[in-house]
């Protein structure tokens, strides 16, 4: 077992490569990245593999095949797994390079990763080179690569996105290759990540102005380089923890049912306004009509906040969306409501409110691909469970709804990532602020902590010294940092 307050130096990794003859041919072919002007963050080291013969790779989740490749087929093929410490969303960052070479040493093909793919890396049918090295454009932040200047334009808006208005939110990132391997995932460390890499948070140039040469003295053979990683990510998170105080750690600022204290409750009028006073995520309650939509609505009967009567499942889609949700507003389905959460960079934080809509919860969740910018919450164990068995992947948070439950055994029978305690949400009573001994209880679970605070701004600063991950309000300007 490591000591994570022990830092990893890259050279430590270093001393461990050695001299041979494929990292000398690494070397003589290891790529040149063209960096954005503003790009906060370079690469520290690189792994190499040197393939003789069709094969999986070590480090990808590809089959390396060396037959048909550009003019003929390559006799050799080299992989360059690039390490960064950080991408602007989360910390590590690992993509790839593939230089495939015929027997005079001839560079014939060439391949990159790209959001967790690899495509060709040709410009014009060939590989951009300068000499023998291959030369390639690097996304802002994201570190895709691509052989023209013209292929990171194309993905411009998506990129201005993430670095301005994802900064951080992935946390620490744990990729197929790495999974029972890097355990310094938790909610905690997924904050103090965010808290970190906002501060780095930038507007991409487009001018690749800073070029890059992977040097010889960062190439390490990819076995080295993947023992060192899980060490490196561990002590990243314990220097974080002991450098970020808990008051000062980003919290998730959360919109209940949008800003429904400025717009009427669950609608898209208050999921635009959310994104407007500051909020990260919208928490929206899920309901079912009677011909089976997903709907945003909260209660048992219409009559609380539309001018309609009865529970919602036993109106058809259309007959909900003739009625007034205040002023004007009508009741959203689930997929106008992604919609408008995609379009205001917002995160989404659904309440199951019948076991009915958990299937096509999980199925939105799946389509549009939001894993990383859902949760889902219940108080129902059982039902989070049943999310868990459909989809690993989908975080999930147990509302508790009284001050008696057991944070950790409730959330260990849902499989939840997250305790939620929101009795008062219920009962009128006014909050009580999680106990020293309660969050640490929690904590050593390794579960994450979100909290109400609407019924007194005064709780604040203590949920704040708490270091909770996540904060409800129904006005979120009220969780922005104060000045001073």
């Amino acid at each position: 077992m490591f000591d994570p307050s022990v830092e990893p130096t890259v050279a430590e990794l270093a001393a461990q490569a050695g001299m041979d003859a494929d990292r000398d041919l690494a070397a003589a072919y290891a790529p040149i990245l063209l960096l954005d002007a503003r790009e906060p963050f370079a690469p520290l080291t690189v792994g190499y593999t040197v393939f003789r013969r069709s094969v999986h790779s070590p480090s990808a989740h590809r089959y390396i095949e060396l037959e048909r490749r550009g003019k003929g087929a390559a006799d050799t093929v080299i992989e360059y797994a690039i390490w960064w410490d950080w991408d602007i969303t989360h910390l590590y960052e690992l993509e790839h390079v593939w230089v495939y070479l015929d027997t005079n040493g001839e560079v014939i093909h060439a391949e990159g990763s790209r959001h967790g793919r690899y495509r060709k890396m040709l410009a014009n049918g060939a590989p951009p080179l300068t000499g023998s090295r291959l030369t390639l454009f690097v996304e802002a932040g994201k570190h895709s690569l691509a052989p023209t200047r013209r292929s990171i334009e194309a993905l411009a808006p998506f990129t201005r996105k993430l670095c301005l208005h994802h900064a951080g939110l992935e946390g620490v990132l744990v990729t197929w290759l790495f999974k029972g391997i890097i355990r310094a995932k938790s909610p905690e460390a997924d904050r103090l990540v965010h808290t970190y890499l906002e501060r780095y948070a930038f507007d991409p140039s487009l001018e690749f102005s800073r070029a890059y040469p992977i040097p010889a003295a960062s190439l390490v053979p990819w076995p080295a380089l993947f023992a060192w990683i899980p060490r490196r990510v561990a002590w990243w998170v314990f220097t974080l923890r002991q450098a970020i105080p808990p008051n000062q750690r980003r919290f998730f600022r959360i919109a209940r049912r949008g800003a429904s204290a400025y717009a009427p409750e669950n609608t898209l009028a208050a999921i635009a306004l959310a994104a407007e006073r500051g909020a990260d995520v919208v928490k929206l309650d899920v309901q079912h009509s009677a011909d089976g939509v997903p709907v945003i609505f909260h209660g048992p009967d219409l009559s609380r906040t539309t001018n309609g009567h009865g529970p919602a499942s036993q109106h058809t889609v259309s007959e909900l969306k003739r009625l007034n949700a205040g002023n004007g507003e009508s009741i959203p389905t689930l997929e106008e409501a992604i919609s408008s959460c995609r379009e205001h960079h917002l995160g989404l934080y659904l309440e199951l409110e019948s076991e009915a809509v958990i299937w096509p919860v999980v199925q939105a969740i799946q389509h549009h691909r939001l894993h990383d910018r859902v949760g889902v919450c219940s108080y129902r164990p059982d039902w989070l469970a049943l999310v868990k068995a459909l989809d690993p992947r989908i975080v999930t948070a147990v509302l508790l709804g009284s001050p008696a439950a057991d944070p950790v055994a409730m959330a260990h029978a849902a499989g939840a990532e997250y305790v939620h305690p929101a009795w008062e949400a219920g009962t009128g009573e006014p909050l009580t602020v999680p106990s020293g001994e309660w969050v640490q209880k929690v904590r050593t679970a390794g579960l994450g902590i979100i909290c109400e605070h609407d019924t007194c701004l005064c709780h604040l600063p203590s949920l704040r010294q708490a270091g909770v991950e996540g904060i409800c309000s129904s006005a979120p300007d009220q969780l922005l940092p104060r000045p001073g």
